[in-house]
């Protein structure tokens, strides 16, 4: 046995469905979606040369740097769009008339409700169609606690930095 030699590595190759690790990409509510995407690399070059190549090699082995340079670009995209999806919703908790907060923050709470349902039922579906239908549905459901969470939190922001009127804990510093 030669000492020097070197341990070989068994070569991983990535193919398409190794791109459904981690959270699916979010998906962004059309009143917000101008304002999330501005600027954001949407990766549709490197998509299309990923789509090329396959097309191309007609087999995944001989895609193996596309493959990787969308899955970089790709997780980078979503976790950007995370972010100022959150800040967005924020935002709108802090801004937007209380009344109507309270009613999107209704609306997300019954939107993961409905998540939960899908979610337990899915769990019923067998192989990889199963799996598909499971990974979207748990990325949609945290990702919308994410938002919900992030518009409550900008209420509360609210609530606290507004002045109350009429308060009894409120000082009177004049008596007449």
């Amino acid at each position: 046995m030669d000492v020097d030699a070197e341990p070989t590595m068994e070569e991983t190759i990535l193919v398409g469905d190794d791109l459904m690790m981690g959270p699916p990409s979010p998906i962004i509510p059309p009143e917000i979606a101008s304002h999330v995407l501005e600027g954001v690399e949407m990766c549709d070059g490197i998509l299309r040369n990923l789509f090329l190549c396959l097309q191309i090699n007609e087999i995944e082995p001989f895609c193996q740097d596309e493959i990787i340079l969308y899955q970089q670009c790709a997780e980078k995209r979503d976790k950007e769009l995370r972010r100022r999806i959150q800040d967005s919703e924020h935002k709108l908790g802090l801004s937007m008339p209380l009344d109507l907060a309270k009613e999107r923050a209704a609306q997300l709470e019954s939107e993961v409700t409905s998540l939960d349902r899908r979610l337990i039922l899915a769990s019923g579906v067998e192989g990889m169609e199963g799996f598909r239908q499971r990974w979207s549905l748990h990325g949609r459901l945290m990702d919308t606690k994410k938002r919900l969470e992030s518009l409550k939190q900008g209420m509360e922001s609210r609530k606290e930095d507004e002045p109350t009127r009429n308060s009894p804990t409120r000082k009177k510093w004049f008596f007449w």
